[in-house]
């Protein structure tokens, strides 16, 4: 009768085949391992760098240039992909062959982060783990001060192999900016745009935001301000500079409200130069 009941029990409880799981975008896949359900990912894109480990995964490549083989080749049962991903024809395709294929938001906002944690756990059926990891972040967005401050921030982009531009609106930095408060310096222009004295002199930052990577590329703190215009404004006069994880600050992640605290502290030290 034991057994009998047993089998019963067994038969009425949900069970789930393990995936096999490709994550596309770094926030999607850092928002995997929080939720402790890494060991079903077999592969993800080259932008999932953290938690270190991840690297250790086969790359699909760049989430921007993705291709269907590629990702077809490592057999996945479960695609995880931030909704930024292209082309999404790509991901159509993959889709058609038979894989689910979950879209994760993309939108530059804090409470972007609670959304994508909902999706991911929900798909990977860790929904207690998301709840928990979700009520966390709720916490430290409670950290991030509310009231407006006047300072005017410029985030610079510089990767190696392109031009050097500015972060204007509809923008990962243009979200964080906001988020904390501040004003987007770039905020009357669209997207990224190439940096030119005129535009940096009229927009009159009184910080500067530049990612890690982008100082390298820059060769280091001297070659900010030898950028055009920015000797020139408040920024350049009092030498404001804050230099950031780039992926932290601008991909509404599980890293992103304390690089926004971050942010804000620079900007109320700006304030008081």
């Amino acid at each position: 009768m034991r057994r009998l009941l047993a089998l019963l029990c067994a038969l009425t409880l949900p069970t789930f085949a393990a995936d096999r799981v490709i994550s596309i975008g770094g926030d999607v896949t850092q928002i995997i391992y929080a939720l402790d359900a890494q060991a079903n990912l077999v592969a993800r894109d080259s932008t999932s760098q953290h938690p270190a480990q991840a690297n250790k995964l086969p790359d699909v490549g760049y989430m921007r240039q993705l291709n269907a083989e590629g990702i077809l080749a490592l057999k996945p049962t479960l695609v995880l992909s931030s909704e930024l991903a292209k082309p999404s024809l790509v991901l159509e395709q993959v889709a058609q062959a038979g894989v689910k294929v979950v879209d994760v938001t993309g939108k530059n906002s804090l409470d972007a982060i609670a959304e994508k944690i909902a999706t991911i756990g929900k798909a990977l059926h860790r929904e207690d783990a998301a709840n928990a990891l979700i009520e966390k972040v709720n916490k430290q967005r409670a950290q991030i001060p509310q009231k407006p401050l006047p300072i005017k921030v410029l985030f610079i982009m510089a990767h190696g192999g392109m031009r050097t531009q500015a972060a204007g609106a509809q923008t990962g930095a243009d979200g964080a900016i906001r988020s904390a408060g501040l004003i987007n310096a770039m905020a009357a222009v669209p997207h990224y745009q190439q940096l030119s004295q005129e535009g940096v002199v009229a927009a009159a930052p009184d910080l500067i935001v530049v990612g890690e990577d982008g100082l390298r590329t820059l060769g280091g703190e001297e070659k900010v301000w030898a950028l055009p215009g920015l000797a020139m404004t408040p920024a350049g006069q009092h030498r404001a500079l804050l230099v950031v994880d780039e992926m932290a600050l601008l991909s509404f992640g599980l890293d992103t409200p304390g690089a926004i605290v971050k942010l804000r502290r620079a900007a109320e030290a700006a304030k008081h130069d």
